[in-house]
């Protein structure tokens, strides 16, 4: 991981397998459009955001209840010059048990303040992981697509 990586994180009360269990949920928490399973190693799936991001995203690490990585096999940003900055990146979630709390630990690798989508990217994924995610393991609820509401 580079340190300029966008990484960003969080701890519950939850369990180490209840938080595993809900990143997995991912139309409960990223989008309701998603096509494709996204549950177990080698599942490939496509996330949409209106007309604004599209990217398929392949499951390479999955650790229950410890870690989940996903491979960004290909992507298209409609507000960037290079449309593929996501295209070849890394998405991981490390999930740690800490006394009788658990860490959610997420980082974008490839994602760092020399490409065009940094900050815009930055602020998405900083609601959906802080706010939608997590709300999604502590009350079974998260707010997919939430930006646009």
């Amino acid at each position: 991981m580079n340190e300029q990586d966008f990484t960003t994180g969080f701890t519950v009360s939850q369990t180490p397998e209840g938080a595993f269990a809900a990143i997995n949920n991912v139309r409960g928490w990223w989008s309701e459009k998603i096509e494709g399973n996204v549950d177990k190693l080698g599942d490939e799936f496509i996330c949409h955001h209106q007309d604004v991001h599209r990217s398929r995203q392949r499951i390479t690490g999955s650790i229950p209840g410890k870690k989940i990585v996903w491979h960004v096999l290909d992507g298209h940003l409609n507000f960037t010059r290079d449309k593929e900055e996501w295209k070849g990146t890394d998405i991981t979630f490390d999930i740690l048990r800490r006394g009788d709390k658990t860490e959610v630990r997420f980082a974008h690798l490839g994602l760092v303040p020399e490409i065009e989508c940094f900050d815009g990217c930055s602020d998405a994924w900083g609601f959906y992981i802080n706010t939608s995610l997590r709300s999604l393991i502590t009350t079974g609820k998260g707010q997919p697509n939430g930006i646009e509401k």
